[in-house]
């Protein structure tokens, strides 16, 4: 689905806008032309095959990989002057979780800023009641995902999470608990842009494919030579 670029307003300044944007890896173009806005209040889900650009799309949204063409905007200013202000109402989640193994559960959760008591009833909406004490580095892959996604239980959330893979390594009871949060996060015109290859249930949820925006580079190399040949 192609979603157009809104035109920022008054009443839109929050939107995360990116205009014919492309992406490379290694210097190979992984797709191109990509349009799409987000508001407050508004899901998106990042589709594709392995190696589509997924991963490196977020990481460009975030300010993390630099190779691009386009326009990126937040609030209506472009990048980078917008990044710092991006960043401050952002929360990400990788596929590096950013957990630190020498700390707890509750550590971590402190250490991002969380007070006790409410990093405690983080960690029991994510199954990890009793595991608060426990190094994560003696958890599970599936736990310590957990103590990663705890974050997006905590009060006061920043209003745009962007989440890579963020139902992978969970079971049946912990992605139905993730998507009510999702949902309650929107319900708080919260904005949530994620890639993920599980089906998600959230009202009014738009998906990309990437597969839509692939680059044939060979193609490319060919027809050029052509025209030059």
């Amino acid at each position: 689905m192609l979603l157009v670029p809104m035109p920022v307003t008054p009443e839109s300044q929050d939107l995360l806008q990116v205009r014919d944007l492309s992406c490379r890896r290694d210097g190979r173009r992984l797709f191109a032309g990509l349009s799409f806005a987000l508001g407050a209040g508004a899901a998106l889900q990042i589709e594709g095959a392995n190696g589509a650009g997924k991963t490196t799309l977020l990481r460009t949204l975030i300010g993390s990989a630099g190779d691009f063409d386009g326009r990126i905007l937040w609030g209506g200013s472009p990048f980078p002057q917008s990044l710092p202000q991006l960043r401050e109402s952002l929360l990400f989640i990788g596929h590096r979780a950013g957990v630190r193994a020498g700390l707890t559960p509750l550590e971590n959760l402190v250490w991002y800023g969380a007070g006790r008591d409410d990093a405690l009833r983080a960690l029991e909406q994510v199954d990890l009641f009793g595991f608060e004490d426990t190094l994560c580095q003696e958890l599970s892959a599936g736990q310590s995902r957990r103590v990663a996604l705890a974050r997006l239980y905590l009060p006061q959330a920043p209003r745009l999470w962007i989440l890579d893979e963020p139902l992978a390594a969970l079971d049946v009871a912990g992605v139905s608990s993730l998507q009510g949060q999702m949902a309650v996060h929107l319900s708080r015109s919260g904005s949530i842009l994620f890639t993920s290859h599980q089906p998600v249930a959230l009202a009014g949820l738009q998906r990309i494919d990437l597969a839509e925006y692939a680059v044939d580079e060979f193609a490319d190399e060919v027809g050029g030579a052509y025209a030059f040949g």
